[in-house]
């Protein structure tokens, strides 16, 4: 399917890898124009470099820490007209309350959920200006699946659900469309690395790692470009008529209520 985005312009936060570079290929593949935000210069020339080699489009990149006050301003400064904004840097550490303090718990929202609140902020008002935009925001079905022992995640996921819907209500009205995403449990480097060190623990052999997945929904997490697929498919014109809405992509572990 075309998805008709040749020449548009979109910006990924945390672009270099996982989702985010996923993301990033598959919008590159139809043309798009694409800025890339991560923390680490490294990891963000590799990408550019092998974003290249799929498309002929302009690839710029941005090293910052968009958990430091000041920065979404800064990068729509640097940035400032955009058809896509896709808001997918950070992660929240798993903990129970008495196990995440404040300092972690304040550190990992001030990326995820102020960092998505803050470059929404302005970029609705840019596109506003232009009559029209989409921002794609990628939560987790923590937010619907809710878990005492990953309780910042779970109320910081939540948060951003009821962000996206509240202001991907009213937008229409400005000829925008705001929406999310939230998966579950998707084979990215960091979610094997964590699979692996589980392996290690309960299974003796971190190479075992694979047999912790059985209890996933198809025996396997998600991969990168099923999360990646449906984003592009939103972003599009095909989806024009949604906003202010969820898609879960977790294999139904929400509606199944548990891994077991």
């Amino acid at each position: 399917m075309d998805m008709r985005l040749g020449g548009r312009t979109a910006l990924i936060t945390g672009g270099s890898k996982g989702i985010g570079f996923s993301i990033a290929e598959m919008l590159a593949a139809e043309g798009c124009h694409l800025h890339l935000v991560a923390r680490s210069r490294d990891e963000l020339q590799a990408a550019r470099t092998r974003l290249l080699e799929i498309a002929s489009i302009d690839v710029e990149i941005h090293a910052m820490d968009l958990a430091a006050r000041g920065s979404a301003a800064e990068l729509a400064t640097r940035v400032p007209q955009l058809d896509i904004l896709v808001n997918n840097a950070g992660s929240i550490p798993r903990g129970t309350v008495e196990e995440v303090d404040e300092e972690r718990w304040r550190a990992a929202w001030d990326l995820k959920v102020f960092g998505y609140i803050n470059l929404s902020r302005e970029y609705y008002r840019r596109m506003k200006a232009r009559g029209h935009g989409v921002i794609i925001n990628i939560l987790g079905n923590g937010g619907e699946a809710l878990d005492a022992g990953y309780i910042a995640g779970a109320a910081g996921n939540a948060a951003l659900m009821a962000f996206t819907r509240a202001l991907g209500g009213q937008s229409p009205k400005d000829g925008l469309r705001v929406v999310g995403v939230n998966p579950g449990p998707v084979a990215t480097d960091r979610l094997v690395g964590l699979m692996r060190k589980e392996a290690g623990t309960r299974l003796g052999d971190a190479e075992r790692w694979q047999e912790l997945a059985k209890g996933f929904p198809f025996g396997r997490a998600a991969t990168v470009e099923e999360i990646a697929a449906t984003v592009v498919l939103l972003a599009s014109d095909h989806s024009s008529y949604t906003t202010g809405t969820i898609v879960t992509i977790d294999g139904g572990i929400v509606n199944r209520g548990s891994l077991i």
